[in-house]
């Protein structure tokens, strides 16, 4: 699949955003108001200012961005629509949360309840992003169990690294983050590394004689190219990474994470060092998210040469 940058900025943008903000509703359930209203307002900016900048980002892949609206009606049974109506209704509880939590607006009692709505609807939306590719059965890579865990796990660790680095520039920084953070990091080591073993010894046994239905005539070749010039469908869904430069990327897609381990750790005694664990978690999760989409192979290739998918 073509690797658009603009959905990747979505995906890794508002995953970070979403995940951060599931963290400050817990940060509110556990410990009520924010340590002071520069850090809770900060917070919440970074947040939701990741979220719409990310959902914004999304549209920019429309041929038609104006009629994006449009894709909210469909909720019944698209769950493109689903997740745009789940991240259009978390800003509701979660600039309430916002208010509350930071002190704007003096509400103690309100802290908890909308902290734990905000969370749960953060992480409602990023399961609605992965849900998109894993229910998507023409692209086998992504139609897997592990696609959503993926998303869920990038979302928090990089959203834990964002409010360790917060907590470390304001000076309120607890070695309980840290391990908690480590934790996040290690886990979505773990789960790529799992999705990636899954999707390189999947069977490749989809095949142009299934395509075309011609199998039982015996094998079947192409006479000729569909088109004589490359063309939207080639162009989206035919981009193929090359394998070396694949297993080029995971390796630094992991070394990234664990260095931002590493760094994570070390905050432990230098909290400014969750800063550059912060920036080297966001950047793996943009590789890998690239990785994503340019290691997916849509089973329309089988009609312009691919042998099997």
């Amino acid at each position: 699949m073509h690797p658009a940058y603009s959905v990747i900025l979505f995906t890794t943008a508002s995953g970070a955003g979403y995940g951060l903000l599931a963290l400050l509703g817990l940060v509110g359930v556990n410990h009520g108001q924010a340590s002071s209203l520069a850090f809770g307002l900060v917070a919440m900016v970074i947040a939701l200012g990741l979220i719409t900048v990310g959902l914004l980002s999304s549209t920019f892949h429309l041929g038609h961005p104006e009629r994006a609206w449009r894709a909210l009606s469909q909720w019944r049974s698209s769950w493109l629509s689903r997740e745009g109506v789940a991240a259009v209704v978390t800003y509701v509880p979660a600039v309430l949360f916002g208010l509350v939590w930071s002190g704007l607006v003096e509400a103690p009692g309100l802290i908890a309840p909308l902290g734990v709505v905000s969370g749960v609807m953060a992480l409602i939306t990023v399961v609605c992003t992965g849900k998109i590719y894993s229910t998507l059965a023409t692209i086998r890579a992504w139609h897997n169990r592990l696609t959503v865990p993926v998303y869920l796990a990038f979302a928090l660790a990089t959203g834990a690294c964002l409010l360790a680095a917060l907590t470390a520039v304001f000076g309120n920084f607890p070695a309980f983050l840290v391990y908690f953070a480590s934790v996040l990091l290690v886990v979505a080591i773990g789960l790529k590394l799992a999705y990636w073993h899954v999707i390189d010894t999947a069977p490749r046994d989809l095949t142009i004689e299934q395509a075309t239905g011609l199998g039982s005539l015996g094998q079947v070749s192409q006479w000729e190219v569909p088109h004589t010039s490359a063309n939207y469908v080639q162009k989206e869904m035919g981009y193929a990474v090359a394998r070396k430069h694949a297993a080029r990327l995971r390796r630094l897609v992991v070394l990234a994470l664990a260095v931002a381990l590493l760094f994570m750790l070390v905050a432990l005694l230098l909290p400014l060092a969750a800063l550059l664990a912060a920036a080297l978690a966001l950047f793996a999760a943009a590789v890998e998210r690239w990785l994503f989409f340019a290691e997916a192979q849509h089973v329309v290739t089988l009609f312009y040469g691919a042998k099997a998918a």
